[in-house]
């Protein structure tokens, strides 16, 4: 019988490539936490799917999107929006956590609004969803006040130098949501069709140019 051969280098290979189809250590976490409240009949892992699925598919930023599509065809609404943001949102029906203390700014020809989070992440996730990870990161919450225009590039957008900057800090007593400026060329689409047009960064500040189509 011949005897078994050790390879160091070809074990490695393998144990990278199995722990390369494992989660992350968080996911992994959350799963072992998820797992043990199951079991102890804590937690209907049904329950928790629908969770899930109206934050990703009903909350997300599809209401905040409908809030900017209604803003850009309804200007009574919009004046609403600009003088007491919670009013106008609670009228639609999307009041929530983080939307009770809400306030709109405006992007136009001459200035762009980015928000930022400088002590923690707090963020309007009643119209906006779950906030992104980037969003939590030091490294943005504290270079975008610093030097918004090298941040706003690195997502895309490159401003020109007559386009000031607001850089707006949330906090827990007021959070802001972005208007993005309407899309050229979108005057025959209805409030619907102008949502699916809006992006979770436009709304936050770090998308700038919207278009149909996209």
């Amino acid at each position: 019988m011949s005897k078994p051969s050790y390879d160091p280098k070809n074990i490695k290979k393998i144990h990278a490539h199995l722990h390369s189809h494992l989660p992350s250590d968080p996911a992994l976490r959350v799963k072992a936490l998820e797992t043990l409240l199951v079991n102890k009949g804590m937690v209907n892992p049904s329950n928790m799917d629908k969770w899930v699925e109206a934050y990703s598919e009903d909350v997300g930023p599809k209401r905040g999107a409908q809030v900017i599509a209604r803003a850009w065809t309804d200007p009574a609404f919009r004046a609403q929006l600009m003088s007491d943001a919670s009013a106008a949102v609670d009228a639609m029906g999307f009041s929530g956590p983080a939307s009770g203390h809400l306030q709109a700014v405006e992007n136009t020809d001459s200035l762009h609004n980015v928000v930022v989070c400088t002590l923690c992440s707090c963020y309007p996730f009643a119209l906006l969803g779950m906030a992104p990870n980037w969003y939590k990161t030091a490294a943005y919450r504290s270079r975008v006040v610093r030097e918004p225009r090298a941040v706003l590039a690195e997502f895309g957008v490159d401003l020109p130098a007559d386009v000031a900057v607001k850089v707006w800090d949330s906090t827990a007593e007021l959070r802001y949501i972005v208007i993005p400026q309407r899309p050229a060329h979108t005057e025959g689409l209805s409030v619907d069709e102008l949502a699916k047009l809006v992006t979770r960064n436009a709304m936050i500040g770090t998308d700038r140019d919207l278009k149909a189509g996209a």
